[in-house]
């Protein structure tokens, strides 16, 4: 697909799920006089089931600082998703608060959430989610793009940061022609074009081999380093909680603290 139907495209979707300018939450340089960059308080979330109410989250409470590498660990089925998920705006607590910035976000209606989440929030998914059709490039573009950014701009910035992950030479390559480990490369970038408060990723070396897994999370470390962005990584791997700034267990619905190593 050619530069400028990628532009018509995007240009089309943007059109319809853009929500007024004048409208939007402050800008993340205004957004803080602190480093804190994610608070949760009292964050509950239950589903209706044939037996009665099931409660995954019994009150949750977290807070995140600029440059934070945050581990939450916890058995299939404890709720790990359905956290990240709820920090990450892309669902509603039950009760409970997410600040990002001085926001709160679950105080905006769904449009408006919706354009602050692509403005503030990054993920990484196990599955890296690529849009097969796209180049690299233009997968790294698309958050800045729906958020009306201008094209040479957001080139730019997607090109610099292609660079920084290893794969400025394969800028033009879609997804079926990078590798398992690539693809999560351009994932990690995707995450971080539009200077997000902060990365969620969810079990992001889950799908990779161990050298794989554990380039991908020395680059995530690097990034942190790099440019002070704070992640929240909910994983299996209890190597990564060692190397996280604090690490979690989440264990019947709540969060507990537990050791964490040194960071590289």
């Amino acid at each position: 697909m050619s530069s400028e139907a990628v532009r018509d495209e995007l240009e089309a979707s943007e059109a319809l799920a853009a929500t007024d300018a004048s409208a939007r939450p402050p800008d993340r340089d205004g957004a803080s006089s602190t480093d804190e960059v994610l608070s949760a308080r009292g964050l509950t979330r239950s589903f209706s089931s044939g037996a009665g109410r099931l409660d995954i989250l019994r009150g949750i409470d977290i807070d995140v600082r600029r440059g934070d590498i945050v581990a939450i660990h916890g058995a299939s089925g404890a709720g790990k998703s359905t956290l990240l998920h709820i920090l990450g705006t892309l669902d509603r607590p039950t009760s409970g608060q997410v600040f990002i910035g001085e926001t709160n976000a679950f105080d905006l209606p769904d449009d408006g959430l919706a354009e602050f989440r692509n403005r503030t929030v990054g993920f990484v998914f196990q599955a890296h989610h690529l849009l097969p059709e796209f180049t690299a490039l233009e997968n790294v573009m698309m958050p800045l793009l729906v958020g009306r950014c201008p094209w040479d701009p957001a080139r730019e910035r997607a090109e610099g940061l292609l660079g920084e992950v290893g794969l400025g030479k394969r800028l033009g390559h879609k997804p079926m022609e990078l590798s398992g480990g690539e693809q999560q490369r351009v994932a990690v970038a995707r995450a971080l074009v539009g200077r997000p408060h902060i990365v969620l990723a969810d079990e992001p070396s889950g799908n990779l081999d161990r050298g794989n897994g554990e380039a991908l999370l020395d680059l995530m470390w690097a990034m942190s380093r790099r440019h002070g962005q704070a992640f929240v990584v909910v994983t299996h791997d209890e190597a990564v909680g060692r190397r996280a700034d604090r690490a979690y267990m989440l264990e019947d619905g709540l969060l507990n603290a537990v050791a964490a190593g040194e960071r590289r």
